[in-house]
């Protein structure tokens, strides 16, 4: 995929994600979600708290170490949509900056291409559109060039997520599961 690619599936994952969170309901905001742990103000917090980290990681070329707590806890406050908006449009507009996705960054487990990076952010915001619209009782079809993409990313260190703590035991897919299917059985869902 070329960057230009990389880019238009990053923003297309985030606008999606976006449409979701625009159609959360105030009664919606404690409800569970497939992750677990995760109530969906949880869930929409962890993916702010992403877009948040883009700027610092990408444009200003901020450790892990120089970020530290800033991106902890509730993010969302009372305008959650309106903190998601801001962050997403913030996250797309530094990777799009001239140059951004030759940048390396710093993440958790080591430097990485701001490529690389931003696909990853891709995948998991193709995740966790289907975590909220299972949550909220929206349309869970996603469309298949997302799912193909999350997957393609996803399946090279699928093996190692589920023995970080922070992934389900992969499902079995059907024979003739999709891509979005065959995404969501790998990372331990249950579509």
């Amino acid at each position: 995929m070329n960057n230009n690619d990389v880019l238009r599936t990053h923003g297309e994952a985030l606008k999606l994600f976006g449409s979701r969170v625009h159609a959360i309901q105030e009664d919606q905001w404690e409800a569970p979600t497939p992750c677990t742990e995760w109530s969906v103000f949880d869930l929409v917090n962890h993916v702010t708290a992403e877009q948040l980290w883009v700027p610092r990681l990408v444009r200003d070329g901020a450790t892990i170490a120089e970020v530290g707590p800033d991106f902890d806890g509730d993010q969302l406050g009372e305008d959650p949509v309106g903190v998601w908006d801001r962050a997403s449009t913030a996250a797309m507009a530094a990777f799009a900056e001239p140059g951004a996705l030759h940048r390396s960054v710093h993440l958790s487990y080591g430097t990485a291409p701001a490529d690389a990076y931003c696909s990853q952010m891709t995948a998991d915001a193709v995740v966790h559109t289907w975590d909220l619209s299972r949550a909220i009782g929206a349309e869970e079809r996603l469309p298949d060039h997302l799912a193909k993409a999350a997957l393609r990313e996803v399946e090279p260190y699928a093996g190692k997520l589920e023995g970080s703590g922070l992934f389900a035991t992969p499902v079995e897919p059907p024979e003739d599961a999709d891509d979005l299917t065959r995404l969501l059985c790998l990372l331990g869902r249950r579509p």
